[in-house]
C-alpha cells in the first residue's frame, strides 16, 4: 500500500513544511488536487505551486487534474516536476490522446473515474495507464463521507488487472480513514489518498501509522 496525503487539506500558508512533515512520516505520494473552477466549482493550485514544492520533497507528485481540457496543461506540469497526471474521463473528448501526451512528456498517466462513471468508460485505455483513480466521493471539495457503493468498481478493476496481467495501481480518493480504508484494500486498491484524516490530525504521523496498521490486518 502507498499513502498519498492530499494537500487540499493542508495548511496553505505553510505548504513546504506540511509536505516535509508527511514525507518524514512515511508517505510515498503527494496528492495534489488541481481545480479550475469550471470542471468543479472550486479553484485551487496551478503548475506554479508544483514547481515551488518540487525542491522541498522527493515524494511522487500525483497531480489530480479536475480541469476542463487537461491536454492544455500537460507541458506545464511536466516542466514543473509532476511525476503523474490524472485526467477525468468527462474532462476531455480525446482521452487516449491526452494520456499519450502525458506519457510522452515523461510523466505517468492516470485515468480518473467519478462515482457515477462506470469502468466500461475507460476499458479501452486500461492497457496504457499507470494508475486508475476511483473517486470515493464526488470531486471538488474535501471532507466528504466515503461512498462504499464505489467499491465494486475497485474490485472490477482489480479483477481485470489480474486477468489481463496489467500493472496499473488502483488509487482511491475521498473519505478514507483507518476504518474505510479496510473496504478499499479488501476490494483491491493499493494507493490511498487521505486529506483531512492526515493533515487535519494533531499528529499526521500517527494517522499514517494507523492506515499502515489497517493495511497489515487486511493482508
Amino acid at each position: 500500500m502507498k499513502i498519498a496525503p492530499s494537500i487540499l487539506s493542508a495548511d496553505f500558508a505553510n505548504l513546504a513544511s506540511e509536505v516535509k512533515k508527511v514525507e518524514q512520516a512515511g508517505a510515498e505520494y503527494l496528492h495534489i488536487d488541481i481545480m479550475d473552477g469550471h470542471f468543479v466549482s472550486n479553484l485551487t493550485f496551478g503548475a506554479n505551486v508544483v514547481q515551488a514544492l518540487r525542491p522541498h520533497s522527493k515524494l511522487v507528485f500525483d497531480c489530480h487534474m479536475m480541469v476542463e481540457q487537461p491536454e492544455k496543461y500537460v507541458a506545464d506540469f511536466a516542466k514543473a516536476g509532476a511525476d503523474m497526471m490524472g485526467v477525468h474521463v468527462e474532462a476531455t473528448a480525446h482521452l487516449h490522446s491526452v494520456l499519450s501526451l502525458i506519457k510522452a512528456a515523461g510523466m505517468k498517466a492516470e485515468v480518473v473515474l467519478n462515482p457515477g462513471t462506470p469502468v466500461s468508460a475507460i476499458s479501452e485505455v486500461l492497457p496504457m495507464v499507470d494508475q486508475v483513480l476511483v473517486m470515493t466521493v464526488d470531486p471538488g471539495f474535501g471532507g466528504q463521507s466515503f461512498l462504499p457503493e464505489t467499491m465494486p468498481k475497485v474490485a472490477q478493476l482489480a479483477a481485470a488487472r489480474k486477468k489481463n496481467q496489467w500493472h496499473f495501481d488502483i488509487e482511491v480518493d475521498g473519505g478514507l480513514n483507518d476504518q474505510t480504508v479496510k473496504q478499499a484494500l479488501e476490494a483491491g486498491a493499493n494507493v490511498i489518498v487521505a486529506g483531512s484524516y492526515i493533515f487535519g490530525a494533531d499528529d499526521p504521523a500517527q494517522s499514517i501509522a494507523a492506515l499502515r496498521k489497517a493495511s497489515e490486518k487486511q493482508l
